[in-house]
């Protein structure tokens, strides 16, 4: 009897029930993968501060930083299966789960910020995050906007794709990002985000791409030197909560999640425009050089675009759908 007793008392404090039709307070979990300072963290503490307001205060959210809850990849599976509330990640490691998504990731099919807003907050944005709610039991409620991801290296100023020979370069376990570095001749090195700095550190890799925003805050300038602004990834980082757990969840804290992702995504939107030019001076103040690409980039774009499109037609459902993001873009 005191195994059923502590059970139930468990039980109760961990899940929202509902007393004359009024929701006890919860706590909600959000696992963040970046630093505090980052992108994915203003926009998370956006959202908390949104969801906290438009309840009342009765229900509160921490945040969880730094991978504390597991990497990017696993808390996706948290999230489905209901042992963990929220995460905010790199949309990159949700295409494992729901490759639709993975046309947001092709390579130079967002060319700006713009772009990047016009997509995820209209039909683009619907569509795909239905599909995430059906492949992967995870809803898509705010997008943080983290900007373009920009090569880093220890080793030498990258300006064309022979610069890149000899180089061992860091990315996520993602097939369209791992096939636009090999459709530039170099093979890449799968690792997890949360191993990354620390193969920086070691000289286990000499490089990675991600954003500004994100090189910043993670203190890459301890262990990278050159910059190289491509441009061939623009950084979404969707913040995703258990399809289960939002299903679960009265009309009232359903309704103040997604105004809150909302407001999350309207403001990320904002602070990158305004704080990515900062972020630039202060890694140039570190002792960071930066570099354009020759040619305007030109044939970084063929060899990826040419190369890797076709690749990932079938996944991301078609290329009919690769030209419907491109005609709502105008091209």
């Amino acid at each position: 009897m005191v195994f059923k007793t502590t059970t139930l008392v468990s039980l109760l404090a961990a899940s929202s029930f509902f007393i004359g039709g009024s929701a006890l307070a919860t706590t909600f979990k959000v696992a963040v993968g970046d630093a505090q300072g980052s992108a994915q963290w203003e926009m998370a503490s956006k959202f908390k501060t949104a969801f906290e307001a438009k309840t009342g205060g009765k229900h509160k959210v921490d945040l969880f930083p730094n991978g504390q809850l597991g990497s990017e990849e696993t808390t996706v599976n948290s999230a489905s299966i209901g042992t963990l509330d929220f995460s905010v990640l790199a949309i990159n490691n949700i295409t494992p789960f729901s490759p639709t998504v993975g046309v947001l990731t092709l390579p130079y099919v967002i060319q700006s910020a713009e772009e990047a807003k016009q997509l995820v907050t209209g039909e683009i944005g619907k569509e795909l995050t239905a599909n995430t709610v059906r492949d992967a039991g995870v809803r898509i409620v705010g997008w943080t906007f983290t900007g373009f991801r920009v090569l880093t290296n220890s080793k030498k100023p990258i300006k064309t794709i022979a610069d890149l020979k000899g180089l061992k370069i860091r990315v996520p376990k993602n097939e369209i990002m791992i096939a636009s570095y090999q459709a530039w001749g170099i093979n890449p090195t799968p690792m997890a985000w949360s191993e990354t700095f620390t193969a920086l550190q070691q000289g286990v890799v000499d490089g990675q791409d991600n954003p500004y925003l994100t090189v910043h805050s993670m203190k890459f300038s301890e262990v990278q030197k050159y910059i190289t602004n491509i441009r061939y990834v623009f950084s979404l980082e969707p913040i995703i909560v258990g399809e289960a757990t939002f299903k679960k969840q009265p009309a009232d804290v359903q309704k103040a999640i997604l105004e809150a992702g909302t407001e999350a995504t309207e403001h990320s939107y904002k602070w990158l425009a305004d704080t990515e030019g900062k972020i630039k001076k202060e890694l140039t103040a570190k002792g960071m050089q930066i570099t354009d690409p020759a040619d305007g980039e030109k044939e970084w774009i063929a060899k990826a675009t040419t190369t890797v499109w076709p690749k990932f037609y079938a996944s991301i459902g078609g290329k009919d759908k690769l030209d419907k993001v491109l005609k709502t873009l105008g091209r």
